[in-house]
């Protein structure tokens, strides 16, 4: 405001100099009389510059006091102008102590109790509807989540806690959140009875280092899977049964291990999921879903007349387009003449002709395109016999590339014998009724490549086809890497709740209220589980922590399919060791980072 007051004074100040000079010197005779003109216009601009001032500083002087009064102050910079320094702690919230506490407790469990409901083979899905009317049916945990319009900071922890249990083992999404939810509720019973937040966060942290080495004494390892892959076919339905895709999950979970051991390096233990390509089309049943060992894109020949199959295929990758070379820079061509067009015709027939001959004297029988090209080009290579697929996207191409054995090649010029992909079938798919038409590349001379292809009914159910095959993958691949698991239905959780407790009895601090309440909140996981599957939580509960401390047999759990036996091993529901660490590592990491805020500045408008 003073800025444009500044501004604002100088631009009157110029125009009343302006005015009364222009004003003077026209009745100016000679010299003489200007130079008396020239003084006089000095004196009447001084008079009425001083005259504007005083009512200058008064508006200046009645903005400074309105502004004070609101709370703020004066200041002035090095040149001497003045400036407002305004106090907008009365427009800000604040919370400290308990009651912050209590406000981050209360949002992390509201995002707990929303996927709650979907933990378990018998949880329930969530439909997201985004404001596009983008409808998703899901229960993974970190689609929800990260679907959801979530304000509050600290229920975007918890969003970014279900993320980062995805990023990193890709399962376990909704029992992270779960667990750390009931974490945070234990805790805000602890601070009720007046016990400090470090000392919590310090007795979860104790509390968790014991968890974690018990479940190295409970674990179980898996035998090499090239000898047997049953047991990580177990695996994967495991990860599958509370999935869309249950009523088929044998078949997914096959699916699933053949693909990640069709890529997997058993040298180095690790997978590259760059090989592994999951497509969808709507149509057809989820039983319909195959595995391709070899390259699918969505794709058909350019030409409807050219060949539907080629094979032994040689094949030119390339990404630049069938057209005349053109100047890089921005270019004009005149065409005056009918004879300068039919040079232009020709030329462009010779170099098309020529760019077809380069092609098939390196022996390449068929050509991948990254570009487009026109329909004078696409004849031309009808007619010389070379089948060609146009717009191949990027990822695609180096995929093609990867799994036929076959180079890049950026210039016609560049292409050589040596550069060809090679695969023993090229092939067109079709679907139904309609148009649709798909390209198959198989037998490829690098096997480890592997393509997916979903089926269903309708979008939804592929993209949560494809989110529950994912999730299988990361599972499968986590074997590969640490081949230790632990049993599900909440088995581990029932464990390690029993071993935490009798090691708070041996803790003489403070820390063992907080490591009690660890074991307790430990257990909401089995308590979930037996009420998304329609049983009595507490007694299902108690009869099975019961029966594991009798019988001293960890692989008892929530028997939630009914099959009438506890035992997880025999039900063979299979957690990997890896996913189960990573819950417990990073829950307590969330909710010590939670604990230890306890003073909140936010706008008025903000939601605390």
């Amino acid at each position: 405001m003073v800025s444009q007051i500044y501004s604002t004074a100088l631009q009157k100040s110029l125009a009343i100099a302006t005015g009364i000079f222009s004003q003077h010197t026209l009745r100016c005779e000679n010299w003489l009389t200007l130079l008396a003109l020239i003084t006089i216009s000095i004196k009447e601009f001084e008079r009425r510059l001083v005259r504007f001032s005083s009512s200058i500083f008064l508006v200046l002087g009645a903005a400074i006091n309105f502004k004070m009064a609101s709370g703020g102050s004066l200041a002035f910079d090095e040149y001497g102008r003045p400036f407002i320094i305004i106090k907008d702690q009365d427009q800000k919230k604040r919370l400290t102590g308990i009651e912050a506490h209590k406000s981050h407790i209360l949002a992390a469990k509201s995002v707990a109790s929303i996927i709650r409901t979907s933990l378990g083979p018998k949880g329930l899905d969530k439909m997201m509807v985004t404001p596009d009317g983008e409808v998703t049916v899901t229960n993974d945990g970190a689609t929800i989540l990260k679907m959801m319009d979530v304000d509050h900071q600290i229920a975007k922890l918890l969003v970014q806690l279900s993320q980062s249990q995805d990023d990193e083992i890709g399962d376990g999404t909704t029992g992270v959140v779960v667990l750390a939810g009931a974490l945070l509720e234990k805790a805000e019973e602890l601070l009720d009875k007046g016990i400090h937040p470090i000392r919590i966060a310090d007795g979860y942290e104790m509390a968790a280092k014991v968890a974690y080495d018990h479940l190295e004494t409970i674990c179980e390892k898996f035998p090499d899977p090239r000898k047997n892959l049953e047991p990580f076919i177990q695996t994967a339905m495991t990860t599958l049964g509370s999935k869309i895709v249950n009523r088929c999950h044998r078949k997914m979970a096959e699916i699933a291990v053949d693909a990640v051991m069709a890529v997997a390096d058993m040298e180095r233990r690790d997978v590259d999921f760059e090989l592994v390509k999951m497509e969808g089309k709507v149509g057809g049943k989820l039983e319909d879903t195959m595995l391709i060992k070899g390259v699918l894109v969505d794709k058909d020949m350019s030409h409807p007349q050219m060949p539907k199959s080629v094979k032994d295929a040689k094949m030119a990758i390339l990404t630049c387009a069938f057209e005349p070379p053109k100047p890089k820079t921005k270019h004009k061509l005149d065409v005056t003449s009918v004879a300068d067009y039919k040079k232009l015709r020709e030329y462009e027939k010779e170099k098309f002709e020529e760019m077809v001959k380069q092609v098939k004297d390196t022996g390449a029988n068929l050509v991948i395109c990254q570009w487009g090209f026109d329909d004078e080009a696409n004849h031309l290579l009808l007619k010389n016999e070379l089948p060609a697929v146009r717009w191949v996207g990027g990822p695609e191409i180096e995929l093609i590339a990867i799994a036929t054995g076959g180079r890049i090649v950026p210039r016609f010029s560049d292409l050589t014998a040596e550069k060809l992909g090679t695969a023993g079938i090229v092939r067109e798919l079709s679907f139904g009724t309609t148009k649709d038409r798909m390209l198959v590349i198989e037998e490829c001379k690098n096997t480890r490549a592997v393509t997916i292809f979903i089926r269903g009914g309708n979008k939804m159910i592929i993209e949560e086809a494809k989110r529950s095959l994912h999730d299988a993958l990361c599972v499968i691949r986590n074997l590969i890497k640490d081949d230790r698991i632990v049993y599900g239905g909440g088995a581990s959780e029932i464990s390690c709740s029993i071993a935490v407790s009798r090691a708070a009895d041996k803790i003489s601090t403070i820390e063992q209220y907080a490591m009690r309440s660890f074991a307790d909140a430990l257990e909401s996981v089995p308590l979930a589980l037996a009420e998304n599957s329609g049983l009595a939580p507490i007694n299902t509960l108690a009869e099975v922590k019961s029966r594991q401390v009798n019988e001293n047999n960890p692989r008892l759990g929530i028997d939630c399919l009914e099959k009438g036996d506890n035992d997880m091993k025999v039900q063979h529901v299979i957690e990997t060791l890896t996913s189960k660490r990573a819950q417990l590592m990073l829950a307590v990491q969330v909710c010590k980072m939670i604990l230890k805020i306890d003073d909140i500045r936010a706008d008025g408008g903000g939601d605390m």
